[in-house]
């Protein structure tokens, strides 16, 4: 009788170790499936704002807004296989001025209708700390693509009104107009041209 009961467990084991094995590695498969997430840009509240230096004595800024939109692919387990892809309009520019936004879109500066699109596609994401990221990437301004590293800082996340989440970054990063081909007005006209992003996802 006690060959038969040991001839049991021995048969039983095995079993339950697979059942055991099936269940976490289930698990596993479920939980990279939620930590991968992808965010679709949600341009009514995503723009960037500018700020160039006016004949040294102020300053002219401006936004745009309207015309942001992209993809941010997260995965928190392994924040290395991150991923950011934007694009913003350049007729979307606004200074609250007409006129002056005319001009910056001409072929002087923006040059608005050759190069319709400002991207940027990141090409490494670092994570520095649980709000702050660093992200390089190629960006592509008027006709121009250069490498520029920005620190991402994350906002939060919260729910929409129909259940969608919502995740928000900040960004903080300086360019040289110059170094993209924009060299008009200078130097009464600033070179450097500080931006702020602010970064809205969408994820249903």
């Amino acid at each position: 009788m006690e060959t038969d009961i040991k001839s049991s467990n021995n048969h039983e084991n095995p079993m339950k170790k697979s059942i055991i094995i099936a269940v976490f590695l289930g698990c596993l498969v479920a939980h990279s499936t939620i930590a991968a997430e992808t965010f679709q840009v949600d341009p009514n509240h995503s723009f960037v704002l500018f700020k160039v230096s006016h004949l040294g004595a102020g300053y002219v800024y401006g936004r745009f807004t309207g015309g942001v939109s992209g993809t941010i692919s997260t995965d928190p387990a392994a924040p290395d296989k991150s991923a950011v892809a934007l694009e913003v309009k350049t007729d979307t520019l606004d200074t609250g001025l007409a006129q002056r936004d005319k001009d910056i879109k001409s072929p002087d500066f923006l040059n608005a209708k050759q190069f319709p699109l400002i991207t940027f596609k990141s090409t490494s994401v670092q994570k520095l700390s649980d709000q702050l990221y660093s992200v390089t990437g190629d960006l592509t301004f008027h006709g121009v693509t250069k490498p520029v590293t920005v620190q991402a800082n994350i906002i939060g996340q919260g729910q929409g009104p129909k259940g969608e989440v919502l995740a928000g970054v900040e960004i903080h990063f300086t360019v040289k107009r110059s170094e993209y081909g924009v060299k008009y007005g200078l130097p009464a006209l600033g070179d450097d041209v500080e931006l702020t992003a602010q970064v809205v996802g969408v994820r249903k």
